[in-house]
Order: C-alpha cells, then sequence, then structure tokens
C-alpha cells in the first residue's frame, strides 16, 4: 500500500462501483461537424503505393508544423529572451498546426482510401490502423462553419494575450508588517502549508486570490464566451462537451454521471472528515482556507524536508526508473525545473518532437520539453518539486515509447485520452508515495534515510484526510462545468468569482486553499476541461498497482515494472482506447474497486504493511552500489530559462550531470541548503 502526496482520489465506502464499455471511447464521433463532413468518392484508381504517398506527407507535414508550434510553446512559457519566441508566433504557429488538422480534404482522402484498400484487400494492418487514426485525428479539428472557425482564432488571440499577461503579473503577499513580498503561486502556496504565523497565511492565501481577480478582469469572460460560442455552433452543448467528445469519446452528460457517483458518495466521508479535523485541530478555524494545509502538512512537511533535498531529485529519479528497467530509447530531453519570474506557474511536459517509427523502418526518438517549479529555499518545495519531476518524467518515458508508424500517434491532444495520458505519470509518481521508495530514495544530503517514525507520522495525519485532496480535484470539473454552462448575458468578472467560491463551499465543504480561479489549467485551451482526466486516471493508477501488487507482491525497484508499462500503455499510444488498455493490462474492466480498497484500510493495518515495506527496503538499500552509473538511454539538459546548467553529452554521463546541477542549486541557493 502507499500514500499519496497530491491528487488523491478515494471513492466512498459504499459507493456503487462502476465500468464503462472498453468499446466506448472508439465509438467516439467524428464531432458534430466531421460526422456529416463528406462522402466517400468513388475509389476505383486508388492503389496500395496512393495510401503510403498520403500517409508519408501527412507524417512529414504534420512533424515540421508540430515542432514549430512547439518550440513556441516552450519559449512563451519559459519566457526565453530569443526575439524567435513571440505571443504572435505561437498563435500563429498553432492556428497553422489545427488548419492543417482541420483540412476536409485530407479527412476525405483518409476515407477514400481506407474505402478502397477495404474493397482491393491489399493491404497490410499498419497501413489501415494509420489511416483509422488519421481519420479520427481529423475528425476532431473539423469545423465545416466559418464562424465557428473564426471564433477559434479569435480565442486564441484572446488566450494568449491573458496567458502573456498573467505570466507578467506580479505576485506576492502584503505581509502583517506592510511590506509587499514578492512570490510565485508555487511560493504562495509553500509558505501556505508551513509558516507558522497565521497573519502571513492568510496574506498569502489573499494573494493567490488575485489572480481571479486579474484573469477575470483581463480576457477570461471573453474568452469562456467565445470558447462557448465556437463549441455551441459546432452542435455541442458548450464549449465543455466539445472538449471531453473530442478527447475521450463520450459527452459531458456521461462524464457527470460518473462524476456525480464520486461525488455524492464521498460528500458524507469529507462531512466527517471535516468534523474530526476541527475537533483534533482545535475548532472550526483550522478549516480556514489559510490554516487546512498547515494543520495538515505543516509540522511534518517540515521535519521531512531535510530528507527531500531538491538537488539530489534528478538522481533520485534517474536510479529510481532504472532499476524499474525504464528507457527512453535515445530521447534528448530538457528540463527546467527551478522556479522564476514570469516562468508558467505548472509543471509540464511536451514533445516537439514525437518518436515514431519511420517509414524506413528507422526509430525516430522523442525530444522532449519539460518543466518543475522547484524553490529549495522553501520549506517543502523539495518534496512537491520532485513529485512534479516524477510525474513530468513519466509522460516524458511514455511518449519516448510510442512505437508507431506515425508522429500522430504519438501527441497528446485529442484523440489520445486524457486519462490514458495521465495515469502513466500518476502511476509513475505515486511511488514517491511509497514507504518502500522513502527507505531507498528519500535521503538526507548526508546521505541519512529518513527515519520510520517520520513515514509512520506523515502517514497518520494524511490517511484519514484523503478525501479532501478529491473534492478539490472533483471541485475544478464541476466549476468549469457551471462555467460553460452559464448564460453568456450572465458572464462577468463578479458572476465569475461568485460562481468559483459557490463550488468550492459547496464540493469542499469550504473555501479552497487552492483558490479555483488560480488553477492555470483554465486559462489553456490544451488544458481547460481537462481535470477530470485526473479522476479516470486515478482509479486506473490503483487498479495497475494493485494487479502488479498481486503479481509480484512489490512495485518500487521492480525490473518488471517498466517492460509491463512499455509494452500494455506506452507502445500502442492513442491507437487503442484508454479503457482497452487498462482491461488488457490488469485483466478487469476499469472500476473503483482498488481504490475504494485503499479508502476502507484500516490505518493499523496499512502502517503494519508500510513498516515491513521499509524495512525491507532498507535492508536491500544498504548493499546497493551507490556509484553505479545510471543508464536511461537519453540525453538531457538541465536547463534554467536560457541558462544550460548540465548536459549529459558533454558531463559524460548521467550521475556527472546530476552532480553538476547538485552543486549549482547549492552554490545558488547556499544559505538555504
Amino acid at each position: 500500500m502507499r500514500t499519496r502526496i497530491y491528487s488523491v482520489f478515494a471513492l466512498p465506502v459504499g459507493a456503487t462501483a462502476f465500468t464503462i464499455p472498453a468499446s466506448a471511447i472508439f465509438a467516439r464521433g467524428l464531432g458534430a461537424a466531421a460526422s456529416a463532413t463528406v462522402s466517400s468518392p468513388s475509389c476505383s484508381a486508388t492503389t496500395p503505393s496512393d495510401a503510403t504517398s498520403f500517409i508519408d506527407s501527412v507524417n512529414t507535414e504534420y512533424e515540421e508544423l508540430h515542432r514549430a508550434f512547439e518550440m513556441q510553446f516552450w519559449g512563451t512559457k519559459m519566457a526565453l529572451s530569443a526575439p524567435s519566441y513571440s505571443i504572435s508566433e505561437l498563435t500563429r504557429t498553432k492556428g497553422e498546426m489545427e488548419s492543417f488538422l482541420a483540412d476536409e480534404a485530407k479527412l476525405s482522402r483518409t476515407r477514400e482510401l481506407l474505402s478502397s484498400l477495404s474493397e482491393g484487400g491489399g493491404h497490410d494492418l499498419d497501413t489501415t490502423k494509420t489511416l483509422k487514426m488519421f481519420e479520427r485525428t481529423f475528425g476532431c479539428y473539423i469545423m465545416e462553419s466559418d464562424e465557428a472557425k473564426e471564433l477559434r482564432s479569435e480565442a486564441t488571440e484572446i488566450e494568449g494575450k491573458l496567458e502573456s499577461e498573467r505570466n507578467n503579473m506580479v505576485l506576492g503577499a502584503n505581509m502583517p508588517g506592510g511590506e509587499f513580498e514578492e512570490m510565485s503561486s508555487v511560493g504562495l502556496r509553500s509558505r501556505l502549508r508551513v509558516d507558522s504565523e497565521e497573519e502571513v497565511r492568510k496574506a498569502c492565501f489573499d494573494g493567490l486570490n488575485k489572480i481571479g481577480d486579474f484573469v477575470t478582469e483581463n480576457g477570461f469572460v471573453e474568452l469562456v464566451k467565445k470558447r462557448n460560442k465556437m463549441a455551441k455552433s459546432l452542435g455541442y452543448l458548450d464549449y465543455y462537451d466539445y472538449k471531453v467528445t473530442q478527447a475521450e469519446g463520450f459527452g459531458k452528460e456521461d462524464l457527470f454521471k460518473i462524476l456525480d457517483t464520486l461525488e455524492e458518495g464521498s460528500r458524507p466521508i469529507m462531512e466527517r472528515a471535516r468534523e474530526r479535523f476541527a475537533a483534533e485541530k482545535g475548532g472550526p478555524s483550522a478549516l480556514e482556507p489559510w490554516n487546512l494545509s498547515y494543520f495538515m502538512a505543516g509540522d511534518i512537511t517540515r521535519k521531512m524536508d531535510p530528507y527531500f533535498p531538491f538537488e539530489k531529485s534528478v538522481e533520485q529519479w534517474g536510479r529510481s526508473f532504472a532499476a524499474m528497467s525504464i528507457s527512453y530509447r535515445g530521447a534528448s530531453m530538457d528540463l527546467d525545473l527551478l522556479d522564476r519570474k514570469r516562468k508558467y506557474s505548472n509543471g509540464f511536459c511536451h514533445w516537439p518532437q514525437p518518436a515514431w517509427i519511420k517509414p524506413d523502418g528507422t526509430w525516430q526518438p522523442a525530444v522532449t520539453h519539460f518543466t518543475s517549479l522547484a524553490d529549495p529555499s522553501a520549506i517543502g518545495s523539495g518534496l512537491t518539486g520532485l513529485m512534479t519531476l516524477m510525474h513530468e518524467a513519466g509522460h516524458a518515458a511514455h511518449f519516448a515509447n510510442i512505437a508507431q508508424k506515425s508522429p500522430l500517434f504519438a501527441q497528446e491532444r485529442a484523440p489520445t485520452s486524457v486519462p490514458y495520458a495521465e495515469l502513466q505519470s500518476m502511476f509513475l509518481d505515486s511511488l514517491v508515495g511509497d514507504a518502500a521508495w522513502r527507505a531507498k530514495y528519500a535521503l538526507s544530503r548526508e546521505g541519512e534515510p529518513i527515519p520510520w517514525e517520520l513515514v509512520q507520522e506523515d502517514l497518520e495525519a494524511s490517511h484519514p484526510y484523503k478525501v479532501f485532496a478529491l473534492r478539490a480535484m472533483l471541485a475544478v470539473p464541476y466549476f468549469e462545468k457551471a462555467l460553460y454552462e452559464m448564460p453568456a448575458d450572465d458572464l462577468t468578472a463578479n458572476s465569475i468569482k461568485e460562481l468559483a467560491e459557490r463550488t468550492e463551499r459547496q464540493i469542499q465543504g469550504g473555501l479552497s486553499q487552492r483558490p479555483l480561479l488560480s488553477v492555470p489549467h483554465l486559462l489553456s485551451d490544451e488544458a481547460s476541461c481537462y481535470y477530470h482526466g485526473y479522476v479516470l486516471a486515478e482509479m486506473a493508477v490503483h487498479q495497475t498497482r494493485a494487479f502488479v501488487m498481486k503479481r509480484d507482491e512489490y512495485i518500487v525497484d521492480n525490473p518488471a515494472v517498466g517492460p509491463l508499462l512499455t509494452d500494455a500503455y506506452w507502445k500502442p499510444g492513442n491507437s487503442e482506447p484508454f479503457l482497452s488498455l487498462v482491461e488488457k493490462c490488469t485483466g478487469a474492466p476499469l472500476s473503483g474497486d482498488a481504490w475504494i480498497d485503499v479508502l476502507k484500510q484500516d490505518l493499523d493495518k496499512l502502517l503494519k504493511e508500510e513498516k515491513a515495506a521499509y524495512e525491507k527496503a532498507r535492508t536491500e538499500g544498504e548493499t546497493k552500489i551507490a556509484d553505479e552509473d545510471i543508464d536511461l538511454d537519453m540525453r538531457i539538459r538541465i536547463v534554467d530559462g536560457d541558462e544550460v546548467l548540465a548536459d549529459t553529452a558533454e558531463d559524460g554521463s548521467f550521475l556527472k550531470t546530476c552532480a553538476k546541477f547538485e552543486k549549482y542549486v547549492r552554490d545558488r541557493y547556499e544559505e538555504a541548503v
């Protein structure tokens, strides 16, 4: 068993477990527009070589357009100084890529080739599989309506301007003494968890709330209106319905039937947990949003902090993944790990070069960009930064191993399923909560392992309140659902802020320690109406963990885990439905059973199991060769904006690069570390 650090979901005791037919996701219509886009013309002149030529041309052109957009995405989100990066270029390259994907002629030609090959019978299965994937992909982007295309373009412009202004927003807190202390959103949330002064925590919470004031007054209202108008012009209920249908193959109404069951079943657990929390922590004031996370984690976070020095996180990630036989198949990766001004305030992983098998059979490795927001001077930042690193490295491992005959199988947008993408990263970041992982990898700067007593204290503090994290995650999709259901005339800065507060009170029982309008996913087209994917993914995480535990009896440093994930989940890319992949891997349809088991587990039993795992791992850790180099089959560059801090190609090995990064962090944050 394990404890999660964040994104903890728990299906309530007594709630009805559910399954979704594995066929549902690929019963995906091609969108209201695409369903009637074209009828197949005569195919009599089409040959298998025509199909090959068409596939090659699509792959080549898409690869170039994808790369151009992703380079702009990275440059603007990381606030790089090169003049080639700009919001206008980001908007242009995104528009060109989406225009390519929304080309009705390509969808028509794809269907023509599929029909011809089916009639002729002289085709190979890979060709048909690739063309069917093209059909699904183009269908997600086709917009017959000129109005919808124009609205999409206008929304993209508003979004780019809003995100640029948000990145330049000066954030911080007005401290009790009257001085303003500048901090990022990550820094503000970190202070909420660990600062012993309630006035300081309240000031940090007020600072986070200013994000909502800023975005609602700088374009978010108009962005919501444009997105909704576009989606409705295409025949969808609203923008949320449009997004979930494109990514998952079933609509908003079906999604919220699932989430409603979870919300209704977990509500009484949340209410009991809030009552217990207030009683244990000194009264109702403990439930105030600036107090909740501190009383949950402040003391234990501070105690554990020495065992999660962020400068060691790259090495610990590498050792952990290598022990599970995870390979990145020749990928090149840029890691921008440290928090700084104007940097995008959320971790992410993107791929300017998707991995794929070229027409001549050679392998094209992935090129990956990923980021975390660590501030080694802040208490608790080492653990949260490590979690983000493990999460995004999980995404990177997944997409580095997609082995199909088109880069379109290995891109993260529709029709790639949100929970499919998040399952991989959440499974791997879950390791950090395992006592066995902590016994081996949670080491102080002097090399001392975290003592069992701290692991136990953390479990005792977190296990009874897992439902809080579940409710916080549910709040995001419920807010966005209600937001996009609001009539356009009712949408104002004040009405959106009131809706956010009302949703927090309804779903979380009170104001959230992370105000809904501070969640960066709301602004980005790629990430908006996305959070439900974490819920479905967490179900699959629990189910996959339970499968591995039943088969092998352990997960941490299990060399069979990497090959299992690679073959069962990673290689197919978006060629198979998420639900089908989970069922094939675990032998059972996706359900909440494993999740329920975690929530129902008695704390004393959990402690007994975790202590046994901890002690076993400590014994194994003592026999490990610490200076043995790590081979993940990749090149990594650790960067900080424009500056390259370390590079395996120049440094000679993974561990030498880790040592260089460690020295940089120690020198830069000398007083803190």
